[in-house]
Parts: C-alpha cells; structure tokens; sequence
C-alpha cells in the first residue's frame, strides 16, 4: 500500500500528533517560537483551518449531524485544500512548516470511528512524508485530567458522543480516546514516528524536540552546501 506522497522540495516539514491533552499544541508552539527566534522562515498550519470548509464544519458541529463518513471527507478536504495551497508552494520554496495535526489525526480518528483502515490511509496518499512526526503519548486518564482542569467538559464530537459509546461524556471520552490510542500505538512503527514522553516537563520535552529538528536542519544545510 502507498503510504505517502513525493517529497523532494527543499523545505522541511514537522509534524505533532498525539490525543486531546497530549500537550502537542504547547509543544509545537514553543518550537514555532524558538525557530523564529532563531532565524528560520517558518509557517505554521493547524488541522482543519481552511477556510474552503471551516463553516460548513462548525455549522455541522453545532448541529451534531456529522457522520463518521461525512467528517472524515471534510476533513480530508480541509487537508488537500491547505496542503494545494499553503504546505506544498513553502516547502517548494524552502520553508520550515509546523503542522499541529497531519495524516495520522484522521488514520486514528476515522478509524476508532468506524471507517475502513485501508480506504482512510488511501485517501491521503498523497500527503508528502513529514521530516519528522512527532507523537506526544500520554496515558488517557493524565490527558482526562489535564482537560478537566483546562476547560469545562468535553466537546460534543471529541468525546465521541455521535458514536453512542455511553452517554456519559467522561466515559465516552474514556473509550473514544482510548480507541485513538491503540490507532496511534499502531502507527508508531509503520510511519516511523518518534515518541515523546508527554508526562515529562515541558521544558525536556521540548528540548528533545529541539534537538531532533535542530539536527535535521543542520543536515539540510551541509546537503544545500554540498559539491
């Protein structure tokens, strides 16, 4: 099966992936800081953000009548639209791109929902391979927690609460969330993800993403400079 598109541009791009309340959002906006900081042009694109879809999105939401198969075309929509307009042209250009949430969101979602392994995994095949993916894994009842304190309650479609699970929104997150993880769990080895430990400090986890992207930056340049 083919997993990925082509990418020979000269950009990078890097990716974070991980279950509501991994912690993947902080993560990749320190990271997004810190390049800056640093000197690097870099653009940042967030999981369904275009606007060729968002308000049919949000109006879906609020009227709960999305299906599995419905969200997971719009989705898929969302994600060629921005990668067509927005990811491809700056990594032909030479850019840094920081994308919280790519593939591997719908591959676990569309999937713990109910929809074909296989057809969802073809349906993105030609999203370019990411330089780096990262996964924040998190055990389910520190990420639970982490929202509780952050929020008040669950969303209607992150807990799953279309899928008819348990009409307790704290339970259906339970086993939404953990279906997405044994999703995520499973992609580790077939895309070559790298794992970060999200019940670490902020501050290591982010200076082991530091590390791993600042080294394949530097490669980037002594291939540029190469004879």
């Amino acid at each position: 099966m083919k997993r990925y598109g082509e990418h020979r541009f000269p950009g990078k791009l890097f990716v974070v992936e991980g279950i509501d309340g991994s912690g993947k959002s902080t993560q990749i906006s320190l990271l997004n800081q810190w390049l800056h900081a640093e000197g690097y042009g870099v653009v940042f694109s967030e999981w369904n953000s275009s606007p060729l879809v968002r308000d049919i999105t949000k109006r879906g939401k609020k009227k709960q009548i999305l299906t599995p198969a419905t969200f997971s075309l719009i989705h898929a929509t969302d994600f060629a639209d921005r990668m067509e307009r927005n990811i491809i042209p700056l990594l032909k250009a030479g850019a840094v791109v920081l994308c919280d949430r790519y593939i591997y969101t719908a591959f676990a979602r569309d999937v713990a929902r109910g929809l074909d392994r296989t057809w969802v995994r073809e349906l993105y095949s030609f999203a370019p391979k990411p330089t780096v993916a990262f996964y924040y894994r998190v055990p389910l009842d520190v990420a639970m927690s982490r929202i509780a304190h952050g929020r008040n309650g669950f969303k209607f479609y992150e807990a799953g609460l279309d899928l008819g699970l348990s009409d307790d929104p704290n339970e259906s997150f339970r086993q939404f969330q953990g279906r997405i993880i044994d999703e995520y769990e499973q992609m580790i080895p077939e895309y070559d993800i790298t794992v970060i430990d999200a019940t670490l400090a902020i501050e290591a986890q982010q200076l082991q993403m530091r590390q791993i992207v600042k080294a394949r930056l530097t490669q980037a340049r002594q291939l540029r400079v190469a004879p």
